[in-house]
């Protein structure tokens, strides 16, 4: 078995650490791009919160709201509210959008607060 130098050290040393160094970044983008399985898809609801009706249920188009809602709509008032499941799970609509929360009734219940009472205006169509 030949000697190994100081420069066959180093540079498998390094190639080990690009190595891992892209499977770690990688692992993140490739659960993010797709839909993450292991989150459960939250029920359906359908109730009065603080006198606005809210409405929630898993969809199962391919539009634009499917993609950044995780298939889930949420419905206030009968005008769509468009949210958005983060990568680590939580929901954020376009009326709270720094405020996440753990479920898409949270996001509803939140964007109600928000409103404060005025009416939620359907959100434009890319």
């Amino acid at each position: 078995m030949p000697d190994i130098t100081r420069r066959r050290a180093l540079t498998a040393t390094a190639a080990l650490a690009a190595t891992a160094g892209v499977t770690v970044l990688a692992a993140p983008a490739a659960r993010a791009g797709g839909h993450d399985h292991s989150m459960p898809m939250p029920q359906t609801f359908d109730e009065v919160y603080r006198g606005r009706r809210i409405q929630g249920r898993p969809t199962s188009g391919g539009d634009h709201h499917h993609e950044h809602g995780g298939g889930y709509e949420i419905v206030v008032d009968g005008v769509r509210l468009h949210v958005m499941r983060n990568a680590d799970g939580t929901w954020i609509s376009v009326v709270s959008h720094y405020d996440p929360v753990p479920t898409p009734r949270a996001a509803a219940r939140a964007a109600v607060d928000e409103l404060q009472g005025a009416p939620l205006l359907p959100f434009p169509a890319n």
